[in-house]
């Protein structure tokens, strides 16, 4: 009841005092604004600087970019073609070699005397051979003077003529024997990198059976992507017209050093992903890829000309798109949506939203908006 009272007389008090108030013009004046014309005016927003860069006209390259994997041209697993036991490893894991370079060395004794035994024989069978001819030869004249039988002449024939296949026979027999024991060095078939070992000195290793290491090519390397069906068209247009480079990027790395070209296109497009097998033959001369390797490649498949540049770091974003901040009209902001193109470094093509003759601005844009007065700084051309 208390809280009542106080509260009716409060309003009260400011009700008295609106109507004293009203009754006194001077004391209203200072409450109610006057005439608009008296009104204090709004301070005019400043003009923001920004630094504005011209439009650029030139003809630029296109490419076309891929997530890629490195491949070895050559890769093999290396095992013996003779059983033994492994006598020496000639080269340290992990070493490049150069073809013909010996790898490994199985014990070769039992294999030489092998070769000396057919050798061996070989020399047998061959003095049994001058023997043979030496009789016939004597048996011509026996035979003429009737001192020798038609039978027994014909067996001596038949002799010289078993004689020499047996010849034959030993010489099969050393040539084998040769190949054999020259199985007992492994050596590289081509130049690559050798990998881990497997087969540690002392192992006994059998034809064909157990795995010594394995060799890689590293020089030149295939690199491996998939294009989408999409991009087929300009790559075959492309490669009609002549040869297609092919820049490699690995992680890391600020550019491109290892280039190749375009070498291989597969015969048919994958149903299930709508791409395409393709392989670039890459000149790796310094070995710094390894087969396996993620990698990115860039072909040259054309030049798009008269394209329109402006800086990437122009590009602004919204829910409608990319856009670009314009000079317009009065030095005011005008914001532009863009359909954007190929890049071309730090440069990247217009195809729709922007024209030849514009001022691009190029900074301070968290600090503009579309209407407001800016001052355009002198232009810096972009490179």
């Amino acid at each position: 009841m208390r809280y009542l009272k106080t509260t009716t007389a409060v309003v009260a008090i400011a009700a008295a005092a609106l109507v004293y108030a009203y009754n006194q013009p001077s004391m209203l004046g200072g409450l109610v604004a006057g005439p608009a014309g008296a009104a204090t005016p709004a301070p005019a927003m400043p003009a923001m600087p920004v630094p504005v860069t011209p439009v650029i006209k030139r003809n630029i390259p296109l490419y076309l970019d891929y997530a890629a994997r490195t491949e070895s041209i050559r890769s093999i697993t290396l095992q013996a073609k003779v059983s033994g036991y492994i006598l020496d490893q000639a080269v340290a894991d992990g070493s490049d070699v150069k073809a013909g370079d010996l790898l490994y060395r199985i014990d070769p004794r039992d294999f030489q005397a092998t070769l000396d035994q057919v050798k061996a024989q070989a020399q047998r069978d061959a003095a049994s051979l001058d023997y043979a001819r030496m009789s016939l030869n004597r048996g011509n004249e026996l035979t003429k003077t009737g001192y020798l039988s038609k039978d027994t002449f014909d067996q001596r024939t038949s002799a010289v003529q078993q004689g020499e296949a047996t010849i034959a026979a030993d010489a099969a027999a050393v040539h084998s024997a040769e190949l054999n024991l020259g199985y007992t060095e492994i050596r590289a078939p081509f130049p690559g990198r050798i990998g881990r070992n497997q087969a540690p000195v002392g192992t006994l290793v059998g034809a064909g059976g157990t795995v010594l290491n394995t060799l890689v090519q590293l020089n030149p390397i295939y690199v491996t992507f998939n294009p989408s069906e999409t991009d087929l068209v300009a790559i075959q247009k492309a490669k009609a017209a002549g040869r297609i480079s092919a820049d490699i990027f690995v992680p890391g790395e600020p550019g491109p050093h290892h280039k190749g070209e375009l070498t291989f296109l597969d015969n048919a497009v994958d149903r299930t992903t709508g791409t395409i097998t393709a392989r670039a033959t890459i000149a790796n001369d310094d070995l710094a890829l390894l087969p396996g390797q993620y990698v990115r490649v860039r072909l040259a498949v054309g030049q798009q000309a008269d394209a329109l540049l402006v800086p990437q770091t122009a590009l602004g974003s919204s829910q409608l798109g990319k856009y670009v901040y314009v000079v317009g009209e009065g030095s005011r902001v005008d914001q532009r949506l863009v359909e954007l193109g190929a890049t071309d470094g730090d440069l990247i093509s217009v195809v729709k939203g922007v024209g030849e003759h514009d001022s691009i601005i190029s900074g301070n844009l968290q600090k503009i908006g579309p209407g407001m007065p800016v001052q355009p700084l002198p232009a810096k051309p972009a490179s």
